[in-house]
C-alpha cells in the first residue's frame, strides 16, 4: 500500500502538477478513497492506470482535488476588522495597495476586496491580483456570475448596488469590479512567488497541507510582503511558528511581516 500510494503521488504530479505528497496523507487518502468508490475503482494502482489512459477521468480527478468553497465576505466580522484596522488607515494616507488573493477559487474573495476599497472611496491605483491552480475556477471568477447561495452573505443593499440579476437564481458582479481584479494561474507549491505586496489573503486553503509544506508556504508569503505587510489567514490556520517564519501576530487571523 505504501509503494502504491507513492506511485500514485508521483504519477499524479507528472500528469497534473499537483503534489499530493504535500498534503496530509490521512486526509488525502480519505478523499482519494471517496473518489475511487464513486467511480468504482479498487486500489491506488488501478486508479493510477485509469488516470494515465482516460483523459476525461483525469480532468474529473483534477476537479475533485482542487474544488474550493469561497463566499463573499466570508467571516464578515473579520473583513470588517480588515477594513477598519488595516485598509482604512492605509487608504486615508493615500497609499496605493498591492493585494494578492492566493487560492481565490470562484473570485468572491478578491471581488470582496474591490468592493471594500470602493466603499472606502478609493477605486484607482490599487492592484488586486487573484490566483488559483484550477483553470475552471479562474474562468468562473473572470466571468463573475454567481448563484444565489454564493452571494448569500452579501447584504441586500450591496447586492442591488454591486450586482445585476441576470437570471432567476443568477447574479453577475458589476463590470467595474471585474476590471479591477487581475486573475492568473499560480500554484502555491511553486518554488518562487511574486513580491511587493501590502496584503496577502490566503484563507481556508492550506488546512490539508503537511506542516513542513505550510511552513514553506508561510515563509514565502513573508518574503512576498513589503515590510509590515499583512497576511490574512483562515480561522483554522493559526501560524504556530510565526516569529520563526517572519511574522508577528497582530490579531486573530492577521499576521504582520516582522521588520528586522
Amino acid at each position: 500500500m505504501e509503494a502504491d500510494y507513492g506511485y500514485l503521488c508521483r504519477r499524479v504530479e507528472g500528469l497534473t502538477g499537483i503534489r499530493l505528497a504535500a498534503y496530509k496523507r490521512p486526509q488525502m487518502e480519505r478523499r482519494l478513497k471517496s473518489f475511487m468508490s464513486r467511480i468504482g475503482v479498487d486500489g491506488f494502482v488501478s486508479l493510477t492506470r485509469l488516470l494515465e489512459h482516460d483523459a476525461k477521468r483525469l480532468q474529473e480527478f483534477k476537479d475533485f482535488l482542487t474544488i474550493n468553497v469561497s463566499d463573499f465576505f466570508r467571516n464578515a466580522e473579520k473583513f470588517d476588522e480588515l477594513r477598519e484596522r488595516f485598509l482604512k488607515p492605509a487608504v486615508s494616507q493615500g497609499q496605493r495597495l498591492k493585494i494578492w488573493s492566493a487560492g481565490c477559487s470562484n473570485g468572491s474573495e478578491p471581488y470582496t476586496m474591490a468592493i471594500i476599497l470602493e466603499e472606502l472611496g478609493s477605486v484607482s491605483g490599487h492592484t488586486i491580483w487573484a490566483t488559483d491552480i484550477d483553470d475552471d475556477a479562474l474562468d468562473k471568477a473572470k466571468a463573475g456570475v454567481y448563484r444565489g447561495y454564493e452571494v448569500r452573505n452579501v447584504d441586500p443593499e450591496r447586492r442591488e448596488k454591486y450586482f445585476k440579476r441576470t437570471g432567476p437564481d443568477e447574479w453577475t458582479i458589476a463590470e467595474r469590479f471585474r476590471r479591477r481584479v487581475h486573475f492568473a494561474r499560480h500554484d502555491l507549491l511553486a518554488p518562487t512567488f511574486p513580491g511587493g505586496f501590502d496584503l496577502i489573503l490566503c484563507r481556508n486553503v492550506v488546512i490539508y497541507f503537511t506542516e513542513p509544506t505550510k511552513d514553506e508556504l508561510y515563509r514565502k508569503f513573508s518574503e512576498s510582503l513589503k515590510p509590515s505587510g499583512i497576511l490574512f489567514v483562515g480561522g483554522a490556520e493559526s501560524i504556530f511558528k510565526a516569529h520563526e517564519l517572519g511574522f508577528e501576530s497582530v490579531a486573530p487571523f492577521f499576521y504582520r511581516k516582522r521588520v528586522a
